[in-house]
């Protein structure tokens, strides 16, 4: 980890087979409620039809941390009584949670509404890493600003190719590199009635800034990540237990905090297609940032 501009400087070609070791291991907090009202986030907006666009560049590592991102798993559903379940999945911090463990007996029962049900009980990935914003239309505001971005796998996935290229007359990149990275054109559609984020891409390698007062003013304006894979942040087993069981009516003693703005809301669970089922790491978990959109917005009621 860096723990000065001068070091982040030497370090960029070491960091980037660091991260690429990092995203091998993946292979597949902070409360949710924090991550949507907190105002280091930065979220692009669409328009009436759907589509957006922002230029960011993915920063570094904040000081004293090892790595650029940090990676979360969440839950987010509705009980048959109308109660909604959304919180963080403490699978996160590599501990048993109530959730994946139901869903686990679900889907081993054989029965195959069981299996429907462990599916739309699903986990969800996303990750958060700090973003310097190049160009956001919608809210220019924002541009020259450094912010938390919270983002999906599919996005997560182009990141992993520019450091994992497939072809041989294609160089390795760290897009995290303030000199030697790129920066990411995000293009946001509207397909089928969700965000998709396919056409985003990176642009050619190059220095965030020529001058380096001026990197070194932003790598320390970034903010830290390891508070959102903190212990000390996720619920613990029995309070999830309790919420788990007061969703899914398995209970009359659960929790009692109440979920009202969105628990009014009807609106079906986003659809899960057969192949992101069977290629996830467990087959009711989920890594699309479709759905995580669709959560965040349910989520805000």
């Amino acid at each position: 980890m860096a723990t000065n501009f001068a070091e982040l400087k030497r370090t960029g070609k070491k960091d980037l087979k660091k991260l690429t070791e990092e995203v091998s291991k993946l292979g597949g907090g902070n409360s949710e409620k924090k991550s949507y009202e907190d105002l280091r986030f930065w979220r692009p907006q669409v328009d009436k039809a759907g589509n957006g666009y922002a230029v960011i560049r993915f920063l570094p590592s904040p000081a004293g941390e090892d790595m650029p991102w940090v990676q979360l798993w969440s839950h987010a559903f509705q009980g048959p009584m109308g109660k909604w379940y959304i919180e963080n999945s403490l699978t996160t911090i590599n501990q048993s949670d109530p959730v994946s463990e139901h869903n686990s007996k679900l889907w081993n029962s054989g029965i195959e509404s069981d299996k429907d049900t462990a599916r739309k009980q699903k986990r969800k990935l996303s990750y958060i890493a700090n973003v310097y914003i190049v160009k956001d239309p919608a809210n220019p505001q924002n541009e020259g600003e450094v912010k938390l971005y919270k983002f999906g796998k599919k996005i997560f996935d182009k990141i992993n190719d520019m450091m994992n290229p497939e072809f041989e007359d294609e160089a390795a990149v760290n897009p995290f590199d303030l000199w030697e990275g790129a920066n990411f054109k995000l293009k946001i559609r509207k397909v089928e009635g969700y965000q998709n984020y396919d056409k985003s891409e990176f642009d050619s390698p190059a220095a965030l800034s020529d001058d380096d007062d001026d990197l070194e003013r932003i790598w320390n304006s970034e903010f830290a990540l390891t508070e959102f894979i903190s212990p000390d942040n996720f619920k613990t087993y029995a309070e999830l237990e309790s919420r788990l069981n007061m969703v899914l009516g398995l209970s009359t003693n659960g929790d009692a905090e109440e979920y009202s703005a969105i628990e009014s809301i009807e609106e079906p669970v986003a659809k899960v297609e057969k192949s992101t089922i069977e290629e996830s790491k467990d087959p009711w978990s989920d890594d699309d940032d479709e759905g995580l959109t669709y959560f965040e917005k349910l989520a805000e009621g």
